[in-house]
């Protein structure tokens, strides 16, 4: 199932149960299949059952791959929660706290997840899109028919700043700002939950607006005139809204140089770690009990097959940023371009060698690029990236099946078949792994 021997699971199970302290961390590599929140759940249950979780030094960590990622949960960036994960269906009393802080009703409803758009679309529900900081047209999975579903809409909007794929396909692109070093004020969350301040070293180039500025503005020209809110005029606002940022003022988190959520009042120091409660002596101060949950095992939708043998696994590499469209502004040592990465006993069945351009075809479509052998993967399993689209867009290959839970497409398993071009051709593709001295 796994192609992991029993053995090591075991032992790496056994070392795991009796560590006196263990983290877990994950990335997209457990979360971008059809199972991704049972993957999760599945560790949640181990650290459970393992004492590991509501300790100093032990826990979950899900390791995020952007900047901020974090932040954009925590402010509500996600449709099923209001800034500080509170629950627009479920908690009415933080319904009544926004409506009457903002002067509008909150509809009791969740709203679409980026699937779920391009569903929408696909059913003809959706047809206006405000793109803020994304490039959905060459990031989802299946690009082809996600880029055929945003032609299709009747008006696209995007933010962000640089041009991207998505904002070519605009009808109004509006230049944002890089607000890491471009704005003066506003707030970043990272990975361990903890909320600084950003400062500005750098004027923004051209016509370019900080988001607050722009989104301000569009809302006075649509009728409803907010003034100008300063960033930490916002921040107020939203911390005396979301209870787990409350004592998180200007003040105190540049006095303390960030402070973990949750910092429920301003003579409170933040959070360490999270769930410690489940360790109180006393029950009535240990609230709900943390559940396990049940999980199955789901394979992967697409099937390998004759036609189809290799798995592929899609993902990234250290010196590169998503699809590419800020890193590869600048060159690096350690760039090489789009390869396809195999094991060499693949190559060797395949009669490829490294730096031979093939073709590599799933269900969906075909890529060409050249091999580089990797002695790190196992046989029957290949890895692309996705940061040079213009010039290999692998997520052609990709299929657009889904979660049902979170909505993550399965990035993470293709099936694949590579074939040799007539006149093939080499590049510099290169030889990786330990066998190669790396």
């Amino acid at each position: 199932m796994t192609g992991v021997p029993a053995e090591t699971i075991r032992e790496l199970a056994h070392a795991y149960a009796r560590a006196d302290r263990a983290i877990l961390c994950w990335t997209l590599g457990i979360t971008e299949h059809v199972t991704a929140v049972d993957n999760v759940l599945s560790l949640i249950n181990l650290a459970l059952l393992t004492g590991h979780v509501g300790r100093y030094g032990s826990g979950l960590n899900p390791l995020r791959g952007q900047n901020n990622v974090q932040g954009g949960g925590d402010m509500g960036a996600i449709p099923n929660k209001l800034p500080g994960f509170q629950d627009i269906e479920n908690d009415a009393d933080a319904r009544a706290r926004f409506e009457q802080a903002w002067g509008t009703p909150i509809i009791p409803k969740y709203g679409w997840h980026l699937s779920q758009m391009f569903e929408g679309m696909e059913r003809g529900e959706l047809g206006t899109l405000y793109v803020f900081g994304e490039n959905p047209a060459q990031s989802e999975a299946d690009s082809k028919k996600a880029q055929e579903l945003l032609e299709g809409l009747d008006f696209l909007i995007v933010q962000d700043i640089l041009r991207t794929k998505t904002a070519d396909m605009a009808d109004v692109v509006f230049p944002a700002t890089a607000s890491w070093c471009e704005v003066d004020g506003g707030t970043v969350t990272n990975s361990e939950r903890r909320v600084q301040r950003m400062r500005k070293a750098l004027d923004p180039p051209g016509q370019a607006r900080d988001d607050h500025w722009i989104i301000s503005e569009l809302a006075r020209r649509l009728g409803h005139d907010w003034g100008q809110p300063t960033l930490e005029e916002a921040w107020d606002e939203c911390r005396s809204l979301s209870p787990m940022h409350c004592g998180m003022s200007y003040k105190r988190l540049e006095e303390l140089g960030g402070i973990q959520w949750p910092c429920p009042s301003e003579d409170h120091p933040g959070s360490m770690y999270l769930h410690g409660r489940l360790w109180d002596d006393e029950e009535s101060t240990q609230g709900r009990k943390a559940p396990f949950s049940v999980t199955t095992w789901v394979p992967p939708i697409d099937e390998l097959s004759d036609e189809f043998p290799i798995r592929l696994t899609t993902g990234r590499r250290l010196d590169s940023y998503n699809t590419g469209v800020q890193s590869n502004l600048y060159s690096s040592p350690l760039r090489r371009g789009e390869t396809l990465d195999l094991h060499p006993a693949d190559a060797a069945k395949l009669d490829v060698a490294p730096g031979e351009v093939v073709t590599i075809t799933s269900r969906r479509g075909s890529v060409d690029a050249p091999i580089r052998l990797d002695t790190n993967l196992r046989p029957g399993l290949a890895f692309m990236t996705f940061h040079f689209p213009d010039e290999v867009d692998v997520n052609l290959l990709t299929i657009d099946a889904t979660d049902p839970k979170s909505g993550t497409a399965e990035f993470k398993a293709t099936a694949v078949r590579v074939e040799k071009r007539n006149g093939a051709d080499r590049e510099a593709a290169g030889v990786a792994g330990r066998a190669a001295g790396k």
